[in-house]
């Protein structure tokens, strides 16, 4: 196995190919458990040392990056540590036009507008697109049942050290036709 390959949190096929290593020897090394697939196409090394809150991620981190979507909804508010919610599945956004997609373990949301509140987040060393705060917030109103969505909503307002964005969130609101103010208005009084 590739020194390159085994130091990184994971790897696709392509990348393997670009090391010399052919579909032949990936099956060999998932078939001695040198590698383990952790999606269609993405692999890590079992050698890699990966910490208890990393597991966790990694495949997220993986298939969000092999079909270039952007984690959102649940899994976001996880990261941003904005519900209690365990996180059953993975999230990700593609764009609506995107069709097609059945990966396990994941709930693919199709989306328009997916470009507006997307930021970049380190998660297992390796950079992912996620919604920014607000803009999970608010699709937390439109996509999810109004109990997660007001609870996220009062993390947020509750957050330490972090002053909340009113302008933004009400920003991606009227955009997105969610009416939020009245539950703004409930939770600064």
């Amino acid at each position: 196995m590739h020194e390159e390959l085994v130091k990184k949190p994971f790897f696709t096929t392509e990348e393997a190919r670009s090391f010399g290593i052919s579909r032949r020897m990936l099956s060999y090394y998932l078939e001695k458990g040198i590698i383990e697939r952790i999606a269609r196409g993405v692999y890590r090394s079992v050698a890699n040392e990966i910490s208890i809150d990393d597991e966790s991620w990694i495949d997220i981190v993986a298939i969000a990056n092999k079909i270039d979507g952007v984690i959102c909804l649940i899994s976001a508010l996880n990261f941003y540590d904005l519900t209690d919610e365990f996180m059953k599945e993975y999230w990700i956004a593609v764009p609506h036009e995107h069709t097609g997609l059945n990966i396990p373990n994941t709930r693919i949301v199709r989306m328009r507008n997916i470009e507006m509140g997307v930021t970049k987040a380190e998660i297992c060393d390796v950079e992912v697109k996620i919604f920014d705060i607000e803009r999970t917030i608010i699709d937390t109103f439109r996509l999810l049942d109004i109990e997660t969505a007001v609870k996220a909503l009062k993390r947020y307002f509750n957050r330490k050290n972090e002053r909340p964005n009113i302008k933004k969130l009400n920003n991606y609101a009227k955009i997105l036709r969610v009416d939020i103010s009245k539950y703004i208005e409930a939770i600064t009084i």
